[in-house]
C-alpha cells in the first residue's frame, strides 16, 4: 500500500448459528436473550447487533453483526468464559453449525416506523 492508497478496514461479519431448542425452553430462552446479548456485548464489543429468529421447520437462527471477523472469531473462541451466554447455552439441544460471512455489501433503511 501506498501513501496515497486510503487504508482498508476489516469488513463487517455476520455470524450464523443454527440449533433447536430443548422442548419447553422456547420462553426462557427469548426472556433471558437481553441480558445475554448485553453480557455478550459487555465481553466483546465489537459485536454490532444481534437477532433470533425462528423458522417454520422449528429450527432456530442467531444472526449476529461484528465490526471485523478477527472480533467474531474471537468470541466464538471464548463465548463460553461469558457466564450469561454459557448459561442461556444449556436451552440449546442441537446446534446446527456456526458459519462466518463476510458482508460484501449493506443497505440499511433508518427512517423511524410510521
Amino acid at each position: 500500500m501506498t501513501a496515497d492508497e486510503p487504508e482498508s478496514s476489516p469488513a463487517m461479519t455476520i455470524e450464523l448459528a443454527r440449533f433447536r431448542v430443548r422442548e419447553g425452553a422456547e420462553d426462557r430462552l427469548v426472556a433471558e436473550r437481553p441480558e445475554m446479548v448485553a453480557a455478550l456485548r459487555r465481553r466483546f464489543p465489537g459485536c454490532l447487533a444481534a437477532y433470533l429468529t425462528r423458522g417454520d421447520d422449528g429450527e432456530w437462527l442467531d444472526v449476529i453483526l461484528w465490526r471485523s471477523r478477527a472480533e467474531a472469531e474471537e468470541s466464538a473462541r471464548e463465548v463460553n468464559s461469558v457466564p450469561e451466554v454459557a448459561a442461556w447455552f444449556r436451552h440449546i439441544a442441537e446446534s446446527g453449525g456456526l458459519r462466518h460471512v463476510e458482508v460484501v455489501s449493506a443497505w440499511t433503511d433508518s427512517r423511524p416506523v410510521e
